[in-house]
């Protein structure tokens, strides 16, 4: 390949899927073409969501989280994948096209006024904030009991169809007096499902724990409860939350890392039998996603993807986007590295604790072997590294947090998607399964593929690329449902 191609790849290929929007929907499964060997044993479906659409009209999204929600749909079966993708048909979606703008305010974009609304359209958000909070749920994908709902950090979710990816049932949380939650609850072993959440008791804004109890019957959004609160550090600037840990021991806690500008992080380790609360504080650091926690030898160990500050976030906008090669820090902004706190139980309250680094690699996006060692001792966890100024749009990493080995796999002008570990049938070993990750490509903004590779050593057993009628874009969190009629 001409050396002059290759530098053009350069940023291209990190930046270009991040800023595409679809125009056209996939309803029906797209077969692709298949290169290598995808495990007969792998039978099922990665549901993938993020942003679909960085533009309305004329008028553009200003942060890659705000882009309006399109789900995707790997359909796995006989060696063989199909593809689809579909918009999460939110108010939020058909306000901002019918309007052919955005009129509704996003994370980070302020919305225009909506020209179909009359003074009392205006008026009516008054008495129904919830008409005013966008709906567009365009950041993961999470199992409440059997069924499937797209989330972001507001509080609104939306149940899909995880065959016709159909949007369904809204929720909102704001009845419950929940103002915003993390886009990554956790899933238990009894199918209950917790979260940590903003909400407002007498009258101040305090960090929840909720829980949504597992039935067979009825609906789980209805049964919220919250189990305990805990007060903010700062009682007017409550932490930015986007993921939390909860792990297993005879003393169950749920805990939340906050950070603030010039000051050291405090963790705050929450009893969710009794309410005890405990804080500790170690280094100053910003985080989007937790890796495990498990409690180790009568120590807590959190294990966390640390950035040294909050500049990831706008890194993540547009123009901090269009602008990077301009920007010589802009690297910088997305290096977080896999640190480790150790927390000794028998530490008093307020006490300082350690933070060590696990490995010396850039990664984000972390998935471990979910269903054996959430919230248990683990050894090996996945993730994305950023290639920002590289002929790669990104790297999957493997990391062994014993010895800090670090694997690796990666492509000229390709971009992955967070790797998600689907185990092997009766598998003996923690990393005995396989990597799935959506594939895009910075020069070929019309393909996409499902890439397949073996967990142990990061080698590719098989992929399956689609071309795609629209331009194929970026996408965040996904989940993996098994076929259960597989035999």
């Amino acid at each position: 390949m001409p050396k002059t191609k290759i530098e053009n790849f350069a940023t291209q290929s990190w930046t270009t899927p991040m800023l595409r929007t679809c125009t056209q929907e996939i309803t029906n499964p797209l077969e692709g073409k298949v290169s290598g060997s995808i495990p007969s044993w792998l039978q099922g479906t990665l549901i993938r969501n993020g942003s679909g659409a960085i533009k309305i009209g004329n008028s553009e999204f200003g942060h890659v989280f705000d882009g309006s929600s399109l789900l995707h749909r790997f359909s796995i079966k006989g060696g063989r994948a199909t593809y689809q993708c579909r918009f999460l048909d939110s108010k939020t979606l058909r306000k901002n096209r019918a309007a052919n703008r955005i009129v509704v305010t996003e994370f980070a974009t302020e919305a225009v006024p909506d020209p179909c609304h009359t003074i009392f359209d205006r008026i009516s958000t008054i008495f129904n904030p919830a008409e005013a909070v966008t709906d567009n749920c365009g950041i993961s994908v999470y199992p409440f009991g059997d069924q499937m709902y797209a989330m972001t950090e507001y509080t609104n979710v939306y149940k899909i169809d995880t065959e016709s990816l159909d949007t369904l049932e809204k929720k909102s949380l704001l009845n419950s007096l929940i103002v915003c939650h993390t886009a990554h609850p956790h899933v238990m072993k009894n199918g209950d499902v917790y979260n940590i959440a903003l909400g407002v008791v007498k009258g101040l804004l305090k960090h929840m724990i909720v829980k949504f109890p597992y039935t067979e019957k009825g609906d789980m959004f209805d049964l919220v409860e919250v189990v305990h609160t805990v007060d903010s550090r700062w009682l007017l600037h409550p932490s930015y939350m986007h993921s939390f840990v909860s792990y297993v021991s005879n003393r169950p806690f749920s805990s939340s890392v906050l950070w603030y500008d010039g000051y050291e992080t405090q963790i705050v380790l929450v009893n969710r039998n009794t309410g005890e609360q405990t804080r500790y504080t170690t280094e100053t650091f910003f985080f989007m996603h937790i890796i495990n926690c498990f409690e180790l030898d009568g120590q807590l160990i959190i294990d966390v993807c640390s950035y040294k500050d909050a500049k990831i976030i706008d890194a993540l906008y547009v123009e901090a986007i269009k602008n990077i090669r301009s920007n010589p820090d802009y690297a910088k902004w997305c290096q977080s590295q896999p640190k480790r706190i150790e927390i000794p139980l028998n530490s008093p309250n307020n006490s300082r604790v350690e933070i060590s680094v696990i490995a010396d690699i850039p990664i984000e996006t972390p998935r471990i072997n979910y269903e054996l060692y959430n919230g248990r001792p683990y050894r090996y966890f996945y993730g994305m590294g950023p290639q920002v100024h590289s002929i790669y749009g990104g790297t999957i990493i493997k990391v062994d947090t014993k010895s800090g080995e670090v694997k690796t796999w990666c492509e000229v002008d390709a971009n992955p998607s967070e790797p998600v570990f689907v185990a092997r049938p009766d598998a003996q070993d923690e990393d005995d399964g396989v990597l799935l990750s959506a594939l895009l490509w910075g020069s070929d903004e019309n393909a996409t593929a499902l890439l397949v590779l073996d967990a142990r050593d990061l080698t590719e057993l098989g992929r399956v690329r689609f071309t795609t009628p629209s331009q194929a874009p970026k996408c965040f969190h996904g989940w993996f449902l098994p076929d259960t009629n597989s035999t």
